[in-house]
C-alpha cells in the first residue's frame, strides 16, 4: 500500500505501514491461540471468564484497523470528495463502544456475584496420572500469555506516531497494559485457592473497570475527532505542531500580513483551511496556489489544503506560532 487517498506515502511511512499490518496479523493469530488455550482452563472463576472475554474484545482494534485500510487507500470521488479517511475514525469509535458496552455488562455481573456472595469453586484434573488443582494451570497459562502483548504492544506504539494513527496507538496502549488483566486474574484464582472467595469477584470487577476505561477513553477520542476537533497529535496530548508550522510558513511569504489555520484530523491525514490577510489587499491565484503547495510540502499528512484570502481572520481559527 503506497497511498492514503491522493497522498503518496513517503518511504518511512510505507515501511511503517507494512510493519503495522504484519504486527496486526500476528496479534490476531496470537490472540486466537490464547483464547483457545484459556478456554480449556477457564473453569468457574469469574476473573478468568472476564479475562477470557477481554482477550476476545482485544481482537476488535486489529480487525477494524485492517478493514479501515481497505477504505482509506481510495482516492477522493464526487460521492466522497474528502476521501474515505474517516473510516479509521469510525473503526476507532466502533472499538471504543464495543469495549464500553461489554465492559459495563461484565462489571454488573461481577458486582452481582459479590453482592450475592457467590463462592466459586475450582476443581482438579488428572494430568499425566497425577491429580492437579486446575488453579495452577490457570496461573501458568495467564503468566505465559502475557509475554506476547508486552512485545507487540511496544512495537506498535513505535509505529503509531510515524503513521499518525490513533487506532493503532490505542491498540498498542491496551496491549502494553494487558499484564494488569493477567495479574488480576491470577490474584483472583489464588484467592479462591486460599479460601478468600471474594478476591475472584473483585479481580473480575477490576478487569471489567479496565475494559470500561479503555472504552470510555477511545470512544471519547473518536467522537471528538469525528466532530472536527482541532487536529491533535497521535496520542491527543496537545494540538498538532503542524498548525504552528503552517502559520510560520505563510507569514514568511512577502505578500502575507496575518494568518490563521483551521486544521481537522481526517484520520491519519489533515484537512487544512488557511486564512490569509494580504498586505496589498489583493493577491493573485498563482500566489495562492504556491502557498497551498508550500503548506502541503511541510508534511505528508497535509493532504487537503485550501488557502483563502480574507479581510478579517475567523475568530475560531488558530493563529498560534
Amino acid at each position: 500500500m503506497t497511498q492514503f487517498g491522493r497522498t503518496d506515502l513517503p518511504a518511512e511511512q510505507r515501511t511503517a505501514l507494512r510493519k503495522a499490518v504484519r504486527w496486526e496479523f500476528f496479534t490476531i493469530g496470537y490472540t486466537l491461540v490464547t483464547i483457545t488455550v484459556v478456554a480449556f482452563v477457564v473453569g468457574n472463576s469469574q476473573a478468568m471468564k472476564t479475562a477470557w472475554i477481554e482477550d476476545m474484545l482485544s481482537l476488535i482494534p486489529q480487525i477494524t484497523f485492517l478493514l479501515a485500510l481497505l477504505f482509506v487507500r481510495r482516492a477522493p470521488s464526487r460521492a466522497h470528495p474528502y476521501g474515505l479517511h474517516r473510516a479509521m475514525g469510525v473503526g476507532h469509535l466502533v472499538a471504543g463502544v464495543a469495549l464500553l458496552a461489554v465492559g459495563a455488562n461484565l462489571a454488573v455481573e461481577a458486582v452481582t456475584g459479590l453482592i450475592a456472595a457467590e463462592h466459586p469453586t475450582i476443581g482438579t484434573i488428572v494430568l499425566f496420572g497425577e491429580t492437579v488443582w486446575l488453579g495452577w494451570l490457570m496461573v501458568a497459562v495467564m503468566a505465559l500469555i502475557v509475554i506476547g502483548p508486552f512485545f507487540y504492544g511496544h512495537a506498535k506504539s513505535k509505529l503509531a506516531p510515524v503513521l499518525h494513527n490513533k487506532l493503532l496507538y490505542a491498540d498498542a496502549d491496551m496491549a502494553k497494559a494487558d499484564w494488569q488483566t493477567n495479574a488480576a486474574s491470577i490474584v483472583g484464582v489464588l484467592g479462591v485457592g486460599l479460601g478468600v472467595w471474594w478476591l475472584d469477584g473483585a479481580a473480575a470487577l477490576f478487569i471489567s473497570l479496565g475494559i470500561i476505561w479503555d472504552g470510555v477513553r477511545n470512544t471519547r477520542a473518536a467522537v471528538a475527532d469525528l466532530m472536527d476537533r482541532r487536529g491533535r497529535t497521535y496520542d491527543d496530548s496537545h494540538p498538532h505542531p503542524l498548525i504552528a508550522q503552517a502559520n510560520r510558513y505563510l507569514r514568511s511569504l512577502r505578500w502575507v500580513d496575518r494568518t490563521a489555520i483551521r486544521l481537522r484530523d481526517q484520520g491519519q491525514v489533515f484537512h487544512v483551511e488557511a486564512f490569509v490577510v494580504p498586505r496589498r489587499g489583493r493577491v493573485s491565484t498563482r500566489e495562492l496556489e504556491e502557498a497551498s503547495r508550500g503548506i502541503a510540502r511541510l508534511d505528508w499528512k497535509m493532504q487537503d489544503v485550501v488557502v483563502v484570502p480574507v479581510d478579517r481572520l475567523p475568530a475560531e481559527a488558530d493563529r498560534g506560532t
